[in-house]
This record gives structure tokens, C-alpha cells and sequence, in this order.
């Protein structure tokens, strides 16, 4: 089994979620004792996130590389970033640790293709709804047209997600207002929707979706025990 470098701390909720998440995986495809072989490298949530909002992508990418290279150096086979948002540097950071990032949209854009879904709405940070660093991938990569919601929407999701979930608070309120986004969604024609944020599965489930929900925690977490178990180590 290969060993998992995961940078990990944005937020430490989904972080913790990641870890459960693939050692039930490990657990389930190869029973007994066995669990995931991960080198985590969690940062201080603080300092990124102030130079998220400041618009810093190069001192981000700096950071987040320089710890890619201690995962490297530690004995990692490969990366993955446990945020949807720090994927904007995820191609400056492939290139400066020499080890390849499993990119957090390639398996939620596979599993689009397999059920068939066409039009999908994107939830997560106003800089993964705005941006188009992840749009674009899905759109080009995997053939999807992906719709984002109205910008009063927007706010809200990005405010709930920095404000509340990132330190571990869900109110029911929360899951109201993101069922609300998701109904407007659906309202749009959208045959699924994208919970493109790591902590979004904290308010999402499909007791409060009108819609197909693409939880990229889940599917992230699942595809790199995949690639582990698949692949010899190195």
C-alpha cells in the first residue's frame, strides 16, 4: 500500500473527516486490522485564511508546496490536498514537490460521467464558485455544465462555511439555507449538485437535498485508497 500525503488543517473538521473516512475505506477493501498509511501535514487554518481573503495565491502556493516537498521527503508516494479551494495552486504545487496531486475534481468528475449528469450546480467558497479554476476543469475535462448560485447565495454559503463549519458549529439554520440554494438550483434545471467545499457534508445530506448530492470529501478520500491499494509502493 502506498503512503498518502495529505495536506491537511482547512479546516481540521473535514481534515479529521478525511482520516476516518479513508481508514474505513482501507478497512472494508482489505479487512482485518489493516488502516490507511497517511503522512499528514495539517497547517494552522488561521494564517491561510487570512491570505485567502487578502488574494495572496503565491505566498499560499509557497506555503502549501514547502510542505509538499516535507510529505515528499517523509516518504509520501503521492498528494492530495484536503480542500477543494487550495486546488488553485494545485498544479505550482505538483510541479515544485515532484510527486502527482490527486486532484479533487478528477473523482467527482468521474462519477458525474458514470451516472450520466449533464447540468450540475457547484456549492462551496465564493473562490471555487467564482473562479475558474475548478469550472473550468470540470468543464473541459469531463464534458458537464456546471451552475453556481445567485450571488446573495453565494455570500451566504462562503460566510456559513468560514464562520460557522470551519470551527465545528452546524445549526439547523445552516442546513436550512443550503437546502434553500440547492432547491433554487434544481429550480434551474440542475440534475445534481456538487458539495464543492470539504466541510459542506457537515449541513448537506440527502435528507435535506431536493437534488443528487456529490460529496468531494467522500469521493476524494475514496479514490485515494484506490490509488494506494492499486498501486505498488514505491
Amino acid at each position: 500500500m502506498q503512503l498518502i500525503g495529505m495536506l491537511g488543517g482547512m479546516s481540521w473538521q473535514s481534515s479529521a473527516l478525511y482520516y476516518r473516512l479513508m481508514n474505513e475505506a482501507v478497512a472494508e477493501r482489505l479487512g482485518g486490522l489493516h488502516s490507511a498509511r497517511v503522512l499528514l501535514h495539517s497547517v494552522d487554518f488561521q494564517g491561510i485564511e487570512k491570505l485567502q481573503h487578502e488574494g495572496d495565491w503565491q505566498q499560499l502556493s509557497d506555503q502549501l508546496s514547502t510542505a509538499a516537498v516535507g510529505l515528499r521527503n517523509g516518504g509520501a508516494d503521492f498528494i492530495i490536498i484536503a480542500t477543494n479551494t487550495m486546488h488553485k495552486v494545485a498544479d505550482a504545487l505538483e510541479e515544485t514537490c515532484g510527486l502527482p496531486v490527486l486532484h479533487i475534481v478528477d473523482p467527482t468528475g468521474h462519477a458525474l460521467i458514470s451516472d450520466r449528469r449533464n447540468k450540475v450546480g457547484l456549492l462551496g467558497t465564493r473562490f471555487t464558485m467564482e473562479e475558474k479554476f475548478y469550472r473550468q476543469r470540470l468543464e473541459t475535462l469531463f464534458d458537464v455544465e456546471v451552475v453556481v448560485p445567485e450571488e446573495p447565495d453565494r455570500l451566504d454559503i462562503h460566510r456559513i462555511i468560514y464562520e460557522e463549519l470551519c470551527v465545528g458549529t452546524v445549526t439547523q439554520q445552516a442546513r436550512n439555507r443550503f437546502a434553500a440554494c440547492i432547491s433554487a438550483l434544481r429550480e434551474r434545471d440542475c440534475d445534481s449538485v456538487i458539495l464543492g467545499c470539504t466541510e459542506i457534508t457537515m449541513v448537506v445530506d440527502t435528507t435535506n437535498s431536493t437534488l443528487p448530492i456529490y460529496d468531494t470529501t467522500g469521493l476524494h478520500a475514496t479514490a485515494a485508497v484506490d490509488r494506494a491499494i492499486a498501486a505498488p509502493k514505491t
